[in-house]
């Protein structure tokens, strides 16, 4: 009984701990996310072929048995690569198998059957991430005529799926060149009408939602 009793305790003192405040930076969670499932969510994403390129994104081609035709190249802000053979070409606005179509297609005039794979190495830089216990985890842009927030970019992909931890999303930054960690109870901001809550998003953040352990 007495030991049962203090982990009561223990379990209490821990969720008055967690009802602080909701943005608070909390640099002792970064490993457990980070060994988590996180690091494979984030390379799941930049092999969706239903994500849309955008100018920044830095993508590695390659054509199968072709292999001086490899190359790594970033998309210019009009949306175009410049590619051996081919020279510029347009691949900005369209998803990653499209882009792959596109190339094969210009292709065919030099190369026989030409099957092109792509991958995106990198991300422009308005982009942010939204993984974990939400409807379609994904990487969206951010729009440039105003900021997103934690809880527009959550929205954004679906919502919460029914067993995410809503009172400890965390969103996960680089600053300085070092990773922390920010908490964000949501539910204070959509039950208490607490917008203020509700941080703008950086270029490369990750909002992550665990699995609520109830």
């Amino acid at each position: 009984m007495k030991y049962y009793s203090i982990i009561i305790f223990l379990a209490f003192a821990a969720i008055l701990n967690g009802c602080g405040s909701p943005a608070k930076v909390n640099n002792s969670l970064i490993t457990e996310i980070n060994n988590g499932d996180i690091t494979q969510d984030l390379n799941d994403l930049k092999g969706n072929s239903d994500y849309i390129l955008q100018p920044g994104d830095l993508v590695e081609i390659q054509v199968f048995m072709e292999d001086d035709m490899k190359r790594i190249l970033r998309i210019a802000t009009n949306g175009t690569i410049t590619y051996p053979l081919i020279g510029n070409i347009k691949i900005s606005g369209y998803s990653v198998s499209d882009a792959e179509y596109i190339l094969s297609s210009a292709l065919k005039k030099y190369i026989k059957n030409p099957q092109v794979s792509m991958l995106i190495q990198e991300y422009g830089n308005k982009t942010v991430y939204v993984l974990g216990q939400v409807a379609k985890p994904a990487a969206i842009q951010i729009p440039p005529e105003k900021p997103l927030t934690v809880l527009e970019a959550i929205t954004s992909v679906g919502g919460f799926t029914d067993i995410a931890a809503v009172s400890r999303v965390r969103v996960l930054r680089m600053e300085n060149g070092k990773q922390t960690s920010i908490d964000v109870d949501v539910t204070q901001i959509t039950k208490q009408g607490n917008k203020a809550l509700d941080i703008p998003l950086k270029p490369g953040d990750v909002v992550f939602v665990p699995q609520s352990i109830f």
